[in-house]
């Protein structure tokens, strides 16, 4: 696919959506990494009503590593997989102080090294807490739209990841990571999509069946 094809995306959705941006609450990169692990599988807005109880308490990998484990699952249960979670957020602070000096590594390969970092978590960490995008996180809604627009025919995603990097110059990068999943939040939704307002309908193989 001819890469001005993607930019002509790219560009109609960051006009449709002006002010996308990261939806998670944090202050540090510390509380950063610990909102992404505790949004799998999980809203968004879930994370942003349990973290201010939890950040109180314990937001750097001293406290958190020192926490009761049992307390932290009882304030994250809202999130759902607490007991997994719980014990990866340990893990995790346990493995910044031994491993990073206590500060959150800023590259790719040594955040996935961290239990409960996988890529995509690592993606979001590098464009949020850093500023500095490393490639495209694929969540169910950047796998839905790319699958509709025929940017990639793929189900996993790392093989999305993949298929969208070899299409997207890496100056979009922060871009797509934030307006693909406002338009799959708003508009390109999984049930009843809104093809009527969407503003790349045009280019939708989907919609053009």
């Amino acid at each position: 696919m001819k890469k001005d094809y993607v930019i002509n995306v790219v560009e109609k959705l960051k006009q449709a959506y002006p002010d996308a941006k990261c939806s998670l609450n944090f202050e540090t990169p510390f509380e950063m990494m610990i909102a992404v692990m505790l949004s799998a599988q999980c809203t968004d807005e879930r994370v942003n009503l349990t973290t201010p109880a939890l950040f109180a308490k314990y937001n750097t990998p001293v406290s958190i590593a020192n926490a009761p484990l049992k307390e932290l699952e009882s304030l994250i249960h809202p999130c759902g997989f607490y007991k997994n979670k719980a014990k990866n957020m340990k893990l995790a602070a346990q493995k910044i102080l031994t491993d990073f000096g206590g500060e959150v590594p800023q590259t790719m390969e040594e955040l996935m090294t961290i239990p409960g970092v996988g890529r995509k978590s690592a993606n979001v960490v590098m464009l949020e807490a850093f500023n500095h995008p490393q490639g495209i996180a694929v969540d169910t809604h950047v796998k839905r739209i790319s699958n509709r627009i025929g940017l990639s025919n793929k189900s996993e995603p790392e093989k999305i990841e993949q298929d969208l990097l070899k299409q997207i110059p890496s100056k979009y990068y922060q871009d797509v990571n934030h307006v693909f999943i406002w338009h799959g939040r708003k508009t390109c939704t999984a049930r009843n999509p809104k093809c009527s307002e969407c503003p790349v309908c045009d280019y939708c193989k989907a919609y053009q069946k």
